[in-house]
């Protein structure tokens, strides 16, 4: 397998794990010039833009140590359109999660990080 098509494996696999946790997919793989946002999921009235990231074991390090302040401001950036383009209001609350799964095992952070813009 690619790279592209184990990532895209891996964001399904956290879709999957999301929408079992009771939230509803609203967008994968949400691009604009700002950047890109794996997945966009309703939790309740809450929008929760999710970086999903994956590494085969801990030897290249722990999948969440990639999402790096730079990271975390595109990802804010990238937000901030998707609230634009769906015109959102901006009392709308949103959260920013990280899915780090390494081989089989997957961990959910809510509220990883705060709005970074």
């Amino acid at each position: 397998m690619n790279k592209r098509s184990v990532g895209s494996e891996k964001e399904k696999r956290a879709a999957k794990y999301l929408e079992e946790a009771g939230m509803r997919i609203l967008a994968r793989n949400f691009r604009c010039r700002q950047g890109e946002i794996d997945l966009v999921a309703a939790d309740g009235n809450v929008i929760v833009f999710v970086e999903v990231k994956f590494r085969k074991n801990a030897g290249a390090g722990l999948p969440e140590e990639a999402v790096t302040a730079r990271k975390m401001q595109r990802i804010s950036r990238t937000a901030e359109f998707f609230y634009a383009r769906y015109q959102l209001s901006p009392d709308t609350p949103c959260r920013f999660d990280v899915i780090a799964i390494e081989g089989d095992s997957l961990r959910h952070y809510r509220d990883a990080f705060p709005f970074a813009g």
